[in-house]
């Protein structure tokens, strides 16, 4: 497999960028899908799935959530491999049976996370590493069967079922992004997001880069496998 064929579920709102962010550092075909407008690939004849970040919750009840949840529950069980980010990560969790809540709280800026140093996600990548993250949901109850494989103090950052990967951090994340989504948290305190500005230097931007790492395993990961030729509907 010279470049994999990955569908691209963009659940962003603001879906060109976030595509664009993806373009950037995942090196191979990406066709995106614009979920929130309940836009789905027609096949499964892809070598694999990426499910972006997004303003929303997964417990909320909108129509493209659940058509997403479906459509994410026929191609995991078809045998395609998935590698869900932030918002792709609670969605996988809860879509294998985890549970996902509201964290009372907001994470964001550049953080320290944790792997556990035994998964192909993490290989290259030093076990104390540094990312962007920017959430107000997590994880709170792994899918049955799942391994846990990174963490910092504010929880649960990446696990792995079979043939699923999620993350909750944004490897995709360059400084504009940041800068953009810091901007964007009218909600938060003032004095917060001025810590968070103060967090986004050359430094912990260099250091992020490493991150983008778990593209290039998950790309690893799925590389050798046949595409799944079965329709969604039929799956």
């Amino acid at each position: 497999m010279s470049n994999a064929r990955i569908a691209l579920l963009n659940a962003a709102h603001a879906g060109e960028e976030t595509c664009k962010n993806f373009e950037r550092e995942v090196p191979a075909e990406l066709v995106n899908f614009d979920v929130t407008a309940c836009e789905f690939p027609e096949t499964l004849s892809f070598d694999g799935c990426l499910i972006t970040g997004s303003r929303a919750s997964v417990y909320w009840d909108r129509e493209w959530i659940g058509q997403l949840k479906t459509w994410v529950g026929s191609a995991i069980r078809q045998g395609m491999p998935h590698l869900g980010v932030c918002f792709g990560h609670q969605l996988l969790a809860d879509v294998l049976g985890g549970s996902v809540e509201n964290m009372g709280e907001y994470e964001i800026g550049y953080r320290t996370v944790e792997h556990e140093g035994t998964s192909v996600l993490f290989e290259g990548i030093d076990r104390d590493f540094t990312v962007f993250t920017t959430h107000s949901d997590r994880v709170t109850r792994l899918p049955p069967g799942a391994e846990l494989l990174a963490r910092n103090d504010y929880g649960i950052h990446g696990f792995r079922q079979g043939q699923v990967f999620a993350v909750q951090f944004h490897p995709e994340y360059d400084r504009a992004m940041a800068e953009r989504v810091t901007r964007g948290k009218d909600e938060l305190p003032e004095e917060k997001v001025q810590r968070v500005f103060d967090g986004i230097t050359e430094e912990n931007i260099d250091a992020a880069a490493e991150a983008t790492t778990v593209f290039e395993n998950f790309l690893s990961f799925v590389r050798d496998r046949q595409p799944v030729e079965e329709t969604a509907e039929s799956a």
